[in-house]
């Protein structure tokens, strides 16, 4: 059984969406960062065991800005923890599933990441991740 790790909702503005978020649910900021390599600024939220993490484009080009030009905000993805992230995704390949990612990259919280793609997956785009020491 794989733990979820956490939520992602595409925001226009993650100030906004922390405020939001605080306001009605008086959920507190875990980690805030840039990713340049991404064009996105994340924050996580705590929520019990896990996390709701608020993506905002940094850049028109970015895969959240195009996301939100075409859906708007919402629900992103779901992430699910894994303890060896390169065997998950070569089982998950086994089974046919369309992989993003072939290889981890890296991900926020020192993670490796790799994403499924929604066709596989009934629509919903699925993370894996796997956190590091």
């Amino acid at each position: 059984m794989y733990p979820l790790d956490h939520v992602g909702v595409a925001v226009t503005s993650i100030d906004q969406g922390i405020a939001e978020y605080k306001k009605g649910f008086s959920l507190e900021v875990d980690l805030r960062e840039v990713i340049p390599s991404q064009k996105v600024e994340i924050a996580f939220l705590k929520l019990g065991n896990s996390l709701i993490e608020l993506l905002a484009p940094t850049d028109e080009s970015s895969t959240i800005a195009k996301f939100l030009k075409t859906k708007g905000p919402g629900l992103h993805h779901i992430c699910f923890r894994v303890n060896d992230i390169r065997a998950e995704l070569k089982r998950l390949n086994g089974l046919g599933y369309q992989l993003i990612d072939q290889e981890p990259r890296p991900g926020a919280h020192n993670s490796l990441i790799a994403f499924i793609h929604p066709k596989s997956t009934s629509g919903s785009l699925i993370e894996l991740c796997q956190r590091r020491a």
